[in-house]
């Protein structure tokens, strides 16, 4: 991905013009506030020079009423504003939200292997607050202070050309600052939801992994790491906070020099008769309409600046390649009966180190291929392969005679089904973990997923049966009744491709036993790869490849490898020893 940066003119086509009705009413709104809001001043010079001297109480009591009918004018845009476009602002993050997220999911489980999930929570969540900036408060400033500084500058050229020009000059020089500054402040933004994102994911991770913190008394490391991340972020924000600084404080200065030089030459002129006192009381609150916003500019500028970096990040996973994007996936599987063909594959995680080398084999229509070995040796990464989790890197993988690289993944992923050795379960109910696949399943279909998993078997002591609560990631329950909730879940999804990551390998005896028989019931009919560390639970698949090194070193059924005498003879062996 390019750094490439969201442009003002981009952020334009991409957010504010779809709203161009609603932006335009908020305009409107604006030009009437704004020409309210120069009612008072104007109508200042009125009050001094005519109305006081001439004691003209009807005048007064007219100019009074004009002046509230023009604050209550300002009142009611202000609210419509804040209704119209603020609102409108927060129904557009949610709105990105849902489509950063939607991308998000979109995209290949290699890019979550190496994003920490707390991050992408960040980003999703946080990155896109900043477009308020751009369609609310901002843009509302950023426009209403133009045409007030722009109005306010042609009645003040009006009343004192040599006034205005003078007070032009300090302004000019903020310019040049703001521009300069705004430069520095961009990438520093930038660098800080980079920083928030690291931070958060890592406060998630530690939450999570709680029970590891406390059981390892890890409790300072985690804090001096967290504490380092939060130097981290407090330095960037130093960072802009100086840059901001500076702005308002040299701010602060040129004005002062403007304001000192318009008492000297408003003085000046008021003494020999070329300016009244009421045009030079105008001429200071116009100035003040005219200097206010550009003042909030600063503002404005760190709003729209964190608004635009904010959209750099969230621009950055939108143009993320999502793994269904792939041009050359056209073939959509209407049916499938499960036979799945190794050819010649080689995959590898990173360059130049492969993880499989050329692994060639069949699985038949219904069949059981047990992928056995020693850790690392490469029995998740086929299993990911089939899954599609993966794609190789060279060679081909064909499901009923389609290679699986041109197929559409949600047309093969329907008829897919996973049960992983440290499954995952979502907070909530039994019922709804179970239904998670086919939320709109008969009662009928899932009792029987419940019972064929044999979850029945502990939900039955349970108060609240099904409708048990199980806390994040089911930690109120055992790994063997996590287990079985799983299998309950594949058993349900009813898939024609199973995928049993050591489905077994948080079992008691006596659960093991029971899951046995589900699982022998769960694999009927069905292409199943089946990960086994415990290899007495395999002796009845229809062939077992022992991987070693990304190779297959045998491959046959559980007599003919004992037979052997080879690896897996003496795997079992040693197995059965202990």
């Amino acid at each position: 991905m390019s750094d490439k940066k969201v442009s003002i003119l981009k952020a334009f086509q991409t957010i504010i013009w779809p709203k161009r009705n609603l932006v335009f009413i908020g305009l409107v709104l604006i030009v009437i506030s704004k020409a309210a809001s120069f009612v008072t001043p104007m109508s200042l010079k009125y009050f001094f020079d005519d109305i006081i001297p001439n004691k003209d109480v009807k005048f007064l009591k007219i100019l009074i009423v004009v002046v509230i009918l023009a604050l209550l004018a300002q009142a009611i845009t202000s609210f419509l504003l804040t209704k119209i476009l603020s609102v409108q602002a927060q129904y557009l993050i949610s709105e990105l939200r849902a489509q950063v997220q939607k991308k998000v999911l979109s995209l290949p489980i290699r890019f979550f292997d190496n994003t920490k999930s707390g991050a992408l929570v960040s980003r999703i969540m946080s990155d896109v607050e900043g477009v308020r900036n751009l369609i609310g408060t901002g843009l509302v400033q950023l426009v209403g202070g133009t045409i007030t500084a722009i109005v306010s500058l042609i009645l003040l050229l009006r009343i004192s050309p040599y006034m205005t020009l003078f007070t032009l000059v300090p302004l000019a020089i903020f310019a040049v600052i703001a521009l300069k500054a705004f430069k520095i402040i961009r990438p520093v933004f930038r660098n800080r939801g980079k920083i928030n994102a690291e931070v958060k994911g890592r406060l998630t991770e530690t939450l999570g992994g709680i029970r590891v913190i406390k059981g390892f008394n890890a409790e300072k490391q985690e804090h001096t790491v967290f504490e380092e991340g939060v130097e981290k972020l407090f330095k960037n924000v130093k960072k802009s906070l100086t840059a901001t600084a500076f702005m308002s404080s040299s701010s602060t200065f040129l004005l002062g020099l403007a304001t000192a030089g318009i008492m000297g030459i408003g003085g000046y002129e008021i003494m020999f008769g070329d300016l009244t006192t009421g045009e030079y009381i105008e001429f200071t609150f116009l100035l003040g309409l005219m200097i206010a916003p550009i003042m909030q500019m600063s503002n404005i500028g760190s709003q729209l600046t964190e608004a635009l970096a904010g959209l750099d990040r969230t621009e950055e996973l939108m143009n993320k390649t999502a793994e269904m994007d792939e041009e050359h996936r056209n073939i959509s599987l209407s049916t499938v009966k499960g036979n799945i063909i190794f050819n010649d594959v080689s995959f590898a995680y990173e360059e130049d180190k492969e993880v499989l080398h050329n692994i060639s084999f069949k699985a038949k229509q219904g069949s059981v291929t047990a992928l056995v070995g020693s850790s690392g040796s490469g029995k998740s990464t086929i299993a990911g392969l089939a899954a599609t989790f993966l794609n190789p890197q060279s060679g081909k993988i064909t499901i009923d005679g389609t290679d699986i690289s041109k197929v559409i993944l949600s047309s093969y992923r329907k008829h897919l089904g996973v049960v992983l050795q440290d499954e995952f379960l979502f907070e909530g109910t039994i019922r709804e973990n179970i239904l998670f696949p086919r939320p709109n399943a008969s009662e009928e279909e899932l009792q029987k997923a419940v019972k064929a998993a044999y979850v029945d078997e502990f939900t039955d002591r349970f108060e609240d049966g099904l409708e048990t609560l199980i806390g994040e990631r089911g930690v109120k329950l055992s790994g063997g009744q996590r287990q079985r909730i799983a299998i309950a879940r594949a058993i349900l999804a009813d898939p024609k491709i199973l995928i049993l990551d050591e489905a077994t390998s948080s079992l008691d005896t006596e659960s093991e036993a029971l899951i046995q028989k589900s699982l022998a019931e769960l694999t009927k009919g069905r292409t199943t790869f089946v990960i086994a560390h415990r290899l007495s639970t395999i002796r009845k698949a229809d062939q077992i490849l022992v991987i070693e090194d990304g190779h297959i070193a045998e491959q046959g059924t559980h007599d003919e490898l004992i037979a052997k005498e080879g690896r897996y003879y003496n795997l079992f062996t040693y197995q059965a020893r202990i």
